[in-house]
């Protein structure tokens, strides 16, 4: 699958397309829509499944250097305001912020970020570590795995440091049960 097939089958589902365009339109530093919803509407197209079919949530990265939560509940607040009418659940956080309470959240140290794909990078699964947003008149994607594993609908652990075998284990058979087509390689 190339980036362009990708890209297409993400942008099927109009949320995303409707998420990536705002974001756009509200000009937030480094800001991307990444993760599952891309990667679950390409396997729900690929399966013939509704576009939308076992999408939890949206998550939109981006990074500002204003790290205080004042700042990222504005944030949250203006996008939550601009994307209410879609009727989805979107998870939008500040990547500049995250060492500030991940290691509270889950117990496990997490170094400052530098950017939004640093975050993504730190994926739990490879084959969700994807990103996508508005570039000029086209597209950027972020996809430093590729797209194998999306079209071979493969799940693959990202063995990094925050890495958590129980919650790669909680993320897959929820994923399995949805897509049972899915083939998920088992966490070392």
């Amino acid at each position: 699958m190339t980036r362009d097939e990708f890209l297409a089958l993400a942008l099927r589902n109009p949320i995303n397309a409707a998420i990536i365009d705002e974001l756009a339109r509200l000009a937030l530093p480094d800001a991307w829509l990444v993760s599952g919803c891309l990667v679950q509407t390409a396997w729900n197209v690929l399966t013939d499944r509704a576009v939308d079919h076992g999408i939890a949530d949206y998550d939109v990265f981006y990074f500002d250097s204003d790290t205080s939560w004042e700042a990222e509940d504005a944030v949250i607040r203006e996008l939550e305001a601009r994307l209410g009418h879609l009727g989805v659940k979107v998870e939008i956080r500040n990547q500049a912020r995250v060492h500030l309470w991940y290691p509270g959240k889950h117990g496990l140290p997490y170094p400052p970020l530098t950017c939004s794909t640093d975050g993504i990078d730190r994926f739990l699964t490879q084959n969700t570590q994807v990103g996508g947003r508005r570039a000029g008149d086209g597209y950027e994607v972020y996809a430093p795995h590729g797209f194998g594993d999306v079209a071979g609908l493969i799940a693959r652990p990202n063995p990094g440091p925050n890495f958590s075998a129980a919650s790669y284990a909680v993320k897959t058979a929820r994923w399995k049960a949805l897509w049972p087509e899915l083939t998920v390689i088992a966490a070392e």
